[in-house]
């Protein structure tokens, strides 16, 4: 029987493991999240695989897992407008000049997402792939920017806005996968790992 280990301690991660009923445990990676590429989706792997091979090497020495037939998941999302990426504001200036940027605009949100499957016998396969959606948000004013700012939300979040939180209200149209934008595009997660016979749903 597998075990599952989320490499993260995003709480929006957890909740979306949690909602589905897929039984897990969480190992933080500690990595300096920089790489070489530059084009989004390949991006957003790279960082994803920085996640599971510093989890994987972890367990590698630590005999008690050794044993264990394991799948660790790890993700990376990242908004994107334009081909650049736009991460945590520093400030309430950035915050708002990032929002100005979404405003009435479409952008990407791509989420990076690597898992390792590891058997009994030593064997590992490694995968990595991602998922990109397209959000659409209304045009917003000066006001409803400042007003969202003041509520603290957008501060550490990626694009300055997150759409589970306040700023669902602006949301227009989405174009793909919801939990993507979320950060966990729990989806494609499950069927890639469906396809190679093993039911996330029935790891208990």
């Amino acid at each position: 029987m597998y075990q599952i280990i989320l490499a993260s301690e995003s709480p929006r991660r957890k909740e979306i493991m949690e909602t589905m009923g897929i039984p897990y445990k969480v190992m933080a990676a500690n990595v300096v999240e920089v790489v070489e590429e530059t084009v989004p989706e390949e991006m957003v792997q790279a960082l994803a695989r920085l996640k599971t091979n510093e989890i994987s090497r972890r367990l590698a020495v630590q005999s008690d897992e050794m044993d264990d037939e394991l799948i660790i998941i790890g993700a990376d999302t990242m908004v994107f407008y334009q081909q650049h990426a736009l991460g945590k504001p520093k400030d309430e200036a950035d915050a708002a000049r990032m929002l100005g940027l979404l405003s009435d605009e479409i952008h990407e949100v791509n989420t990076g997402v690597s898992i390792v499957i590891r058997e009994k016998n030593g064997k590992q396969e490694n995968i990595s792939f991602a998922v990109c959606t397209k959000v659409v948000v209304h045009a917003l004013t000066s006001e409803q920017i400042r007003d969202y700012i003041a509520t603290g939300e957008p501060m550490d979040k990626a694009g300055a806005y997150a759409i589970q939180g306040k700023f669902g209200i602006y949301i227009k149209e989405i174009i793909g996968d919801y939990y993507n934008i979320v950060g966990f595009p729990i989806a494609e997660i499950y069927d890639t790992l469906l396809r190679r016979g093993i039911d996330l749903k029935k790891l208990k």
